[in-house]
C-alpha cells in the first residue's frame, strides 16, 4: 500500500539512506531545569542536531507526561516540530480494552500527531486493531524486549514448542494486513531477533538496546535485516543526547549501521541451523563411520531421520528449520511423505497453522479406500515435504499422486539433499527443490563446530564427488 505508515517510513529511508531512529528521551538528569520548557529547548536541540541522518523520531511521552499537562502541550508541540517527512513513532507502549484503545487512537494519531506507536499485544487482537485499522498510521507490537526481564514471560514456552515471542511474531504477521504492524525486538537480545526474522520475514523490527544497554549493531543487523537489506529500525537515545557533539554522533551512528548494513548478507538461520545440525548429530539421526548403503556403496556418513520423532524439542527445531523456505512460497498445505516426514510434517502444521496432507503407501482396501488422506479441493496447491532427498525416486510417485487428484505442486522441501541428483531430475520435470542443508553443508556447519574433524569432512566430500 502505498499510503501505508512503513511505504512513508521506507521512503524516508531511502531519502536519508538511514535506519537510525533518533530516540527523544528527556531523562530529568539531562535537563537544565525540571520544567516543561526545559524539555521543549532539549529536544529542540536534538531535533535541529540530527535531522539529516534520522529515519524516525521515537519521543518517549513518558518523560513528558512527568511535567503533567504542560508536558503533552510540549509533546505535542516537538512532535508539530519535527519535518513532515520524517515518520513520528511515539513509544507510549499503549494496551487495553477496544474501547480504550480507540481512545489511547484518538489521543496519539489525532491530538499528538504521532505517525506510529508502540503498543502491548497481550490483551489480544481487539485491543490491538483500532491503532492499525487506518493504514496511514502504524504500530509496533512489543515482541521480545530489551530489558533484563523480558524473559520471565516473553520465553516461556507454549505447547506447540514456540516461545511467547514468536507466537507474538507470527501474529504480527497474521495481523499486518494494512502494511502497518511491525514489532519491538530488543537488539541485545541477537538470538531471539533471528528466530523473530524466522518467524516474521517481512514485518518491521524496532530494535532499542543499542548503546546505553550494550546491545551490537552487527550482531542486530546480521539477526534482523530483511533480504532486501531493509526492515530493521535502530533506535538510540542516550548515545546521541548524551555526546560532546549529539550531529556527529548521529552521523557516526548511521554511518556504522550502513556500514554493518553492506557487510551482512542477511542470513538469521545461521545459528538456527548450526543447533540443528549438532543436535542431529547428537541424536545419532546423522553418524560417522564406514555404512553399507542399500545401493550397496560404502559411505563415511549414515542419516537416519526416522529417529526425530524420539526427540520432540529437535523435531521442533528442524520444523523451524524449514519455516524460512515456507513462508517464501505459495501453497494452500503441506504434504507430508510417509513416513519419516510425517513427523515433521506434523510439527509444522502446528507451529506455522498449515493444514496437512499425506499420500498413502497403497490405498485402504476398506473405509473410504483414499490415496490421500487429509482435507483438501481441487486446484490446491501443495508443497510436498520430506526428510531427505537422494535420487528424488520417492517425490516422484507422491507428486504423481497428488496431481491424480487436481492437486497443483511446484515445489519440494527437505531437511536434507544428499547431492545425488534429485535436484536435478526435480528441475527437469518443473519443480523446485528447496533443502533445508545440502549434504555438503550440514557436514561443514559440523566441521565448523568442531563436532567432526578434517578426516571426516574430507571422507565426506570425497564421497560425494564419486
Amino acid at each position: 500500500m502505498e499510503n501505508s505508515f512503513f511505504a512513508q517510513l521506507e521512503s524516508r529511508i531511502i531519502k536519508v539512506n538511514s535506519l537510525l531512529c533518533v530516540g527523544l528521551d528527556p531523562h530529568p538528569a539531562q535537563l537544565a531545569e525540571q520544567t516543561a520548557s526545559a524539555v521543549a529547548i532539549f529536544c529542540a536541540n536534538i531535533i535541529d542536531s540530527t535531522h539529516i541522518y534520522a529515519a524516525a523520531y521515537k519521543p518517549n511521552i513518558a518523560f513528558f507526561e512527568a511535567f503533567g499537562s504542560e508536558g503533552i502541550d510540549t509533546l505535542i508541540n516537538v512532535i508539530t516540530s519535527i519535518p513532515d517527512d520524517i515518520p513520528v513513532i511515539l513509544d507510549a507502549k499503549r494496551g487495553d480494552i477496544s474501547s480504550t484503545a480507540q481512545a489511547y487512537v484518538q489521543a496519539v494519531f489525532e491530538k499528538y500527531n504521532a505517525n506510529a506507536v508502540t503498543i502491548n499485544p497481550y490483551l489480544g487482537f481487539d485491543a490491538v486493531e483500532p491503532f492499525i485499522k487506518n493504514p496511514e498510521f502504524g504500530a509496533f507490537m512489543l515482541c521480545k524486549t530489551s530489558n533484563v526481564g523480558s524473559s520471565d514471560l516473553q520465553d516461556q514456552e507454549l505447547t506447540n514448542g514456540d516461545t511467547v515471542f514468536e507466537s507474538v511474531a507470527k501474529l504480527g504477521r497474521k495481523w499486518n494486513k494494512n502494511n502497518n504492524l511491525g514489532l519491538v525486538v530488543g537488539a541485545t537480545h541477537p538470538e531471539a531477533m533471528a528466530q523473530v526474522r524466522i518467524a516474521a520475514p517481512d514485518l518491521w523490527i524496532l530494535a532499542p538496546g543499542i548503546g546505553a544497554q550494550g546491545g551490537d549493531i552487527q550482531a542486530s543487523l546480521k539477526a534482523g535485516l530483511r533480504a532486501d537489506g531493509l526492515g530493521i529500525l535502530v533506535p538510540v537515545s542516550r548515545g546521541i543526547s548524551q555526546a560532546e557533539n549529539p550531529a556527529l554522533a548521529a552521523k557516526q551512528l548511521r554511518d556504522e549501521i550502513n556500514d554493518a548494513r553492506n557487510q551482512i548478507s542477511p542470513n538469521p538461520t545461521n545459528h538456527q541451523l548450526d543447533s540443528v545440525a549438532k543436535g542431529l548429530l547428537k541424536a545419532g539421526c546423522v553418524k560417522f563411520g564406514e555404512f553399507t548403503l542399500k545401493s550397496g556403496l560404502i559411505s563415511p556418513i549414515y542419516i537416519d531421520l526416522r529417529r526425530l520423532a524420539g526427540f520432540p524439542k529437535l523435531l521442533s527445531q528442524v520444523a523451524k528449520a524449514y519455516q524460512p523456505i515456507l513462508n517464501n512460497l505459495k501453497f494452500n498445505r503441506i504434504g507430508a511423505l510417509p513416513y519419516a516426514a510425517m513427523p515433521i510434517g506434523t510439527a509444522l502444521s502446528l507451529q506455522g497453522n498449515w493444514p496437512m496432507i499425506y499420500p498413502r503407501k497403497e490405498a485402504k482396501e476398506y473405509g473410504t479406500k483414499e490415496l490421500i488422506e487429509g482435507e483438501y479441493e481441487p486446484g490446491d496447491r501443495v508443497v510436498v515435504i520430506d526428510d531427505l532427498t537422494t535420487t528424488g525416486g520417492s517425490k516422484f510417485e507422491a507428486i504423481a499422486k497428488f496431481t491424480a487428484a487436481d492437486l497443483i505442486v511446484e515445489d519440494v522441501v527437505v531437511l536434507i539433499d544428499r547431492e545425488s541428483g534429485a535436484k536435478e531430475k526435480l528441475a527437469e520435470s518443473g519443480y523446485t527443490l528447496h533443502p533445508v542443508f545440502t549434504l555438503t553443508e550440514l557436514v561443514h556447519h559440523l566441521h565448523q563446530l568442531n563436532e567432526i574433524n578434517d578426516q571426516q569432512l574430507k571422507n565426506v566430500e570425497e564421497f560425494l564427488k564419486n
